[in-house]
């Protein structure tokens, strides 16, 4: 990439700023783990809200996204229900309180508050560990791989060195440095560190992403818009069929939209609406997400950082989307068409930085999209060495430590965990596989286990080690034999295995011994099947009060769902340039904002009435 000095100078800037931040705040940091690992519990819930937002602006993500959007149009919006996107609203909702009312400091901590000490409560503390342990390397070894490839596009200078026989390529040499900057400034700060460089990020990324819109807006009209585009691109609806036909204006489109399995809209918003409920009730996987909600000063406060997290997340990263998709049809397109069509959306960006973005306007796009690759990649690096300090090192090694002891040995954990996900990403082309069978096998077992955790006194840890166990194998089992099946589809496969494994553990052992169910009842009082544990605490705490709200939750949940849908069709519909679609969703967002403000925000509650 030709880089004018300007663009140069505002890149490194940055670089910069973040890493100074980081060292500034090293001493508010290293007082004790709590400041270290949740900043003292002193973070202001807006500022950990845009560090959210900032840590879930996965620029791979947001890759993926623009291609769904130059395939299918509008009715893109539905696909990232696959995840499902609006688990946050669920958090958000109701989730995010329960969390915080623990009052623990990692995910696997809060699992012992729930299971208790015992055999079955260890068990199901480990395994919660090796999952946040094994995910954090996972990522980690797909952010070495797709940083170094997208800095060998921004820098250049060719940095290919050998070592002995072995030549280490120029992506792999920017990869490491980057990642290795990023961690310097993550160890010495700490949770500090994280939220005030990803608040810093925040703004970088929406810069970047604003300039992206208003620079698509001012060079692609709606007439080339629509001479790009099949009839059917600008509707929104999730008919059964996508109804979508590239014949004649990119023939090749058609075979991607068969490959890609979502021809049956309709039929898949409806199976991923049934595993989203699932996947959101289980609640935020244990990293940092989960570390932020923990981090925050009060309950009510957990449950407004994450409603603010969707607020400041997908406007701005919508209207980049918005914006490479339609730089991508009008520009990229007839590039791909003439080379054959070839399929390589990965050409959108590079191409448009390259050929089309002025001066200085080049070097703060590609500050925001460095600015995405850090912000995710340091969420990860904060979040995994809390699990193995606090989890492993403090409750099975070393118990009676100084805290100066414990942060030395994050600083080690920080920079083992980094170390290993290089080398994992060093030999991608050989372990890509096994990788994606890490991480999507851990997430496929975890959904029945952590719903049943919340709403069903009588489920134990080994219920929960077992149910992980077994949905684990069934993940395993999609991958060995049915690799080019889209979860979806097996799912419910996945879902029985888990419950079988749920129930068996839980019911060939004992409950959970009244002392941790009264006590994490009284805390954390979340609704479901609690009453003979609600009976057992009304004798020790007489005034002690049902939670009555799943009634109100649910609908604030749909509720909430078509407020989220807004936040991302509303930027869409302004790029686009079809003020129709805007005016009605910033309609429906006014409506579903009031209905929230008076119905949830005006309603939250630190803790329940004992």
């Amino acid at each position: 990439m030709k880089l004018e000095f300007i663009d140069i100078a505002i890149v490194i800037g940055y670089i910069i700023l973040s890493i100074v931040i980081g060292f500034w705040l090293s001493k508010r940091a290293n007082k004790n783990l709590q400041n270290y690992f949740l900043g003292g519990n002193q973070l202001k819930w807006y500022y950990l809200g845009l560090s959210n937002g900032s840590g879930m602006f996965d620029i791979s993500g947001t890759a993926w996204t623009v291609t769904i959007f130059f395939v299918y149009g509008l009715k893109s919006v539905w696909i990232p229900w696959l995840w499902p996107v609006w688990n946050q609203i669920f958090i958000m909702i109701f989730m995010a309180v329960w969390l915080r009312r623990s009052k623990v400091m990692t995910g696997a901590e809060w699992i012992t508050t729930r299971f208790g000490s015992d055999k079955g409560g260890r068990l199901s503390h480990i395994v919660v560990v090796v999952f946040a342990i094994i995910s954090a390397i996972g990522f980690i070894a797909y952010f070495f791989v797709g940083i170094g490839k997208f800095a060998v596009t921004i820098f250049p200078w060719d940095l290919s060195l050998t070592i002995g026989s072995v030549l280490i390529i120029s992506e792999y040499v920017y990869a490491t440095i980057l990642l290795l900057l990023t961690t310097l400034y993550v160890i010495k700060g700490g949770m500090y560190s994280v939220v005030a460089t990803e608040v810093m990020q925040f703004f970088v990324m929406t810069l970047a992403c604003v300039a992206i819109a208003w620079f698509a807006m001012n060079n692609v009209s709606v007439g080339q818009i629509n001479a790009a585009v099949p009839n059917g691109w600008f509707d929104i609806t999730p008919s059964w069929s996508t109804s979508l036909d590239w014949t004649g204006v990119f023939d090749q489109v058609n075979d991607k939209i068969s490959e890609d399995g979502f021809g049956m809209l309709g039929a898949l918003v409806m199976m991923m609406f049934f595993k989203g409920i699932f996947s959101s009730l289980a609640g935020p996987v244990p990293g940092y997400d989960m570390q932020r909600i923990l981090s925050t000063q009060t309950p009510r406060d957990a449950a407004k950082m994450s409603g603010l997290t969707s607020l400041v997340l997908y406007p701005p990263r919508y209207l980049m989307v918005a914006g490479l998709g339609i730089l991508g049809l009008v520009f990229v397109a007839p590039m791909m068409k003439a080379g054959g069509g070839d399929l390589d959306f990965e050409k959108i960006l590079p191409y448009v930085i390259n050929n089309l973005l002025p001066v200085g306007l080049k070097g703060i796009i590609l500050a925001g999209l460095l600015a995405a690759f850090m912000s995710t990649f340091s969420a990860f690096v904060n979040a995994a060495p809390a699990y193995i300090v606090n989890d492993l090192y403090k409750q099975y090694i070393n118990p009676h430590a100084s805290d100066k002891k414990y942060i030395r040995i994050s600083y080690i954990a920080s920079f083992g965990i980094v170390i290993i996900g290089i080398v994992f990403g060093l030999f991608s082309g050989s372990i890509n596989s096994l990788t994606l069978w890490i991480t999507s096998s851990l997430y496929g077992g975890y959904v029945v286990a952590n719903v049943l955790k919340w709403v069903w006194w009588r489920f134990n840890g080994y219920g929960y080690f077992w149910g992980m166990i077994a949905g684990l194998a069934g993940s395993t089992v999609k991958f060995l034999f049915f690799p080019d099946t889209p979860d979806i589809y097996i799912f419910p496969i996945i879902l029985i295995m888990a419950s079988a494994g749920s129930f068996l553990g839980c019911y060939l052992s004992a409950p959970v011994d009244d002392r941790t169910l009264i006590e994490f009842y009284k805390n954390v009082r979340p609704w479901g099947w609690w009453n003979p544990v609600y009976e057992k605490a009304r004798k020790i705490y007489p005034e002690i009060t049902k939670n009555e709200d799943l009634a109100r939750d649910g609908i604030n949940i749909l509720v909430g769902i078509v407020w989220q849908m807004t936040l991302i069709t509303a930027p869409v519909y302004l790029v686009v340039r079809h003020y129709q679609g805007l005016i009605i969703s910033l309609i429906l967002f006014a409506i579903t904002s009031t209905i929230l403000k008076f119905n949830w925000l005006n309603k939250i509650k630190d803790y329940e009435k004992i």
